[in-house]
């Protein structure tokens, strides 16, 4: 299933850079529109994408938020970090561990036209994937690019993104996910291409 492709490649991208963070970087500043926290930190970021993680095994089992109940813990992380160990290396290590449960369940047997039962809606199996690659595959861009990591998005996720995502850019642009187009420059690599077609490149980025 390409799908399941896609989001394993994305999913593979965002740990990659989550492993690289410190825990001076999670204590920075993130954008507003990231979370329904106020006032973020990226930890928090990180924090929403390990609850991510950790839904995963029961979106896939068909299972609704009534159903998972109790089942799913409030505070993912704990009451706190052990004392000898600092609260970022602890969130990354949940993260990961979680990252990992959601990968083997997402090699299992699945049917792409199953279907899942989202905050948001039902939709097919194949639909869910997309819409959460699309969320890891920028994200990684997005808080590598906010803690100045060098980095890139792996060439087989940027053309399997350019292959499933931009023929349906302009419904999900009117939905709100991508925000206008931004020009990049001509002859710019296939990432920038992608990243200017969704709205997330920017003229300083561009002149880096």
């Amino acid at each position: 299933m390409k799908q399941r492709e896609l989001f394993l490649q994305a999913d593979a991208a965002l740990r990659s850079v989550i492993d690289r963070l410190t825990p001076e970087q999670l204590e920075l500043p993130a954008p507003a529109e990231w979370t329904r926290v106020k006032n973020p930190l990226l930890r928090d970021i990180i924090a929403d994408h390990a609850r991510d993680e950790a839904w995963v095994p029961a979106v896939l089992a068909g299972r609704t938020i009534e159903e998972v109940g109790e089942d799913f813990p409030t505070n993912l992380l704990g009451d706190e970090a052990p004392s000898d160990d600092p609260l970022g290396d602890y969130l990354i290590d949940k993260y990961d561990r979680l990252n990992d449960i959601a990968t083997v369940a997402m090699r299992e047997d699945l049917d792409p036209e199953r279907i899942v039962h989202l905050s948001y809606g039902d939709y097919p199996l194949r639909e869910y994937l997309l819409h959460v690659s699309c969320y890891r595959a920028f994200q990684s861009w997005t808080i590598a690019r906010l803690v100045g990591l060098d980095y890139e998005m792996p060439e087989e996720l940027v053309e399997n993104l350019w292959e499933q995502i931009v023929p349906r850019l302009d419904d999900w642009r009117a939905m709100g996910v991508f925000g206008p187009p931004v020009e990049v420059a001509a002859g710019a690599d296939r990432e920038t291409e992608l990243l200017g077609l969704t709205g997330f490149w920017t003229p300083s980025r561009a002149t880096d």
